[in-house]
């Protein structure tokens, strides 16, 4: 017998009936979402939303790269369309429909300061060998990529994790409350968006907790209980109820970090689980990935995924692009060790990868090359001068830095560590050649918005000879 056809994720009257709009022209089968007209995929739902531009501008283009439909405001040209009061307003509605008409669905939710987007997709990979899973995408944790995530979610899905963020106050509880948990998890709690924050971290990590005000009746919180506001959090779990299980280093946590052993193909994790002794490997070998694994198996462990399902998921999960991917680059001479970690930056992340970089075995020196931390406020020249006793204390060699931020850090450094300091990034790019040298080990870290990434592809660039990656390439 043929197969029977996949069954489409909408149809253009589907999603008038869940947004409450109304559909003019052919109902069509709708096969995905966005709201990029760039990106388009024949088959796609053209979400017409307002930002910089009015996405009403680009319908015609998105048809003509094969939209199936759109969701708009106000009549368009080219193809059917459903028209909605407001857009965003019809966007969620459609994801709460793709939530409400799959209630068997098991969903997780991630926020924390650090590890947001690696942990879920970690979550994801345990799901994925658990059967039919869905997932954030990128970091589309705001929101436009909460309900777009949760519209996007074939119902034949069994298992879900979305990831949740924030740039101010009051934004992590209502994109919750879109997903309606059943675990959800706090990573870890740090110096991040604090400018929009009056109380900095205690500030942060209320907004962190607010996550839990979205889980289910009887949901699982899982909570780092390492992080100086864990009571903060536990608290917040148990006032909505929430049976709590918490991560950490001491005795009496579910599941306890006793030992972390990175070598050069990942590291090695000795733990206690609910109370048994556990070994188990994995493809990363930052000293993060402790506890960051450890919340990992205690959400996989909430989404009724078994625990021999985590363990091989974290034993193959690999750094994502620009948050640890590892490449050998041959150059006259020999070979340097490229860790990019150019995707974003904080304190406690650029703590964490100083750590792991110091306990890297390298013939060379061990370099770090950094980029400005944004979003810290009038704490922000203490922050980046702090980072000199973390780089001290991991016996690092040599530290270049780009961007006025970062020269508070070079003034601090002793002379000794000091390499180059240029007011960009890609200024210090231009001068990739002179920054790492054969038998070196090298760390870019910066935030996204500084452009760390400019300085990490120009060194990679310097590749003269076929590599022989540390680790494969991330796979998503």
């Amino acid at each position: 017998m043929p197969d029977t056809p996949a069954r489409p994720l909408w149809t253009a009257a589907e999603i008038a009936a869940a947004t409450g709009g109304v559909l003019h022209g052919d109902d069509r089968p709708v096969t995905g979402l966005t709201y990029n007209s760039r990106e388009i995929v024949p088959g796609d739902l053209f979400l017409a939303l307002k930002g910089a531009r009015d996405g009403h501008e680009f319908a015609a283009s998105a048809f003509a790269a094969g939209a199936a439909a759109a969701l708009v405001e106000r009549p368009v040209e080219g193809g059917p369309y459903v028209v909605v009061p407001d857009t965003l307003h019809g966007l969620e509605a459609l994801g709460v429909a793709a939530r409400e008409r799959a209630p068997h669905v098991k969903r997780g939710a991630v926020t924390g300061s650090v590890g947001k987007t690696s942990v879920t997709q970690a979550i994801k990979a345990g799901l994925d060998l658990a059967g039919p899973a869905h997932a954030s995408i990128k970091s589309y944790n705001n929101h436009i990529g909460v309900p777009l995530t949760l519209a996007r979610m074939p119902v034949e899905t069994r298992r879900a994790v979305f990831e949740i963020g924030m740039n101010a106050p009051g934004e992590i509880a209502p994109l919750s409350k879109f997903v309606a948990p059943h675990a959800a998890c706090v990573t870890t709690v740090g110096p991040v968006h604090i400018e929009a924050f009056a109380d900095g971290e205690a500030g942060v990590a209320r907004e962190k907790a607010s996550i839990f005000q979205g889980l289910v009746p009887g949901g699982t919180a899982v909570a780092n209980g390492d992080v100086a506001f864990s009571g903060l959090l536990c608290d917040a779990a148990r006032a909505v109820g929430a049976r709590l299980v918490t991560f950490g280093t001491d005795p009496g946590h579910d599941a306890r970090l006793k030992d972390f052993r990175p070598d050069a193909e990942g590291a090695t994790v000795a733990a206690e689980l609910f109370g048994k002794p556990l070994e188990y490997r994995l493809a990363q070998s930052g000293a993060h990935w402790g506890l960051n694994s450890l919340c990992v198996l205690l959400m996989l462990n909430a989404l009724d995924v078994e625990l021999e399902t985590g363990l091989q998921a974290l034993a193959g999960f690999q750094p994502l692009a620009g948050r640890g991917q590892t490449r050998t680059v041959a150059v006259p001479g020999g070979a340097f060790t490229l860790i990019d970690e150019s995707y974003n930056a904080n304190p406690l992340s650029m703590t964490a990868g100083f750590k792991s970089l110091g306990a890297r075995p390298t013939t060379g020196r061990r370099i770090v090359v950094l980029t400005d931390m944004l979003e810290l406020g009038d704490q922000s020249r203490a922050l980046h001068e702090g980072l000199a006793q973390p780089i001290e204390a991991a016996g690092l060699d040599l530290v270049h830095a780009a961007g006025p931020q970062m020269r508070w850090l070079y003034e601090a450094l002793p002379t000794s560590r000091r390499g180059l300091w240029r007011e960009t990034a890609a200024e210090l790019a231009a001068e990739a050649s002179v920054l790492a040298g054969p038998g070196d080990i090298v760390m870019v870290k910066g935030s996204n918005g500084s452009r760390a990434s400019l300085v990490a592809k120009a060194l990679a660039d310097l590749q003269t000879a076929p590599s022989s990656p540390d680790t494969p390439p991330a796979t998503r």
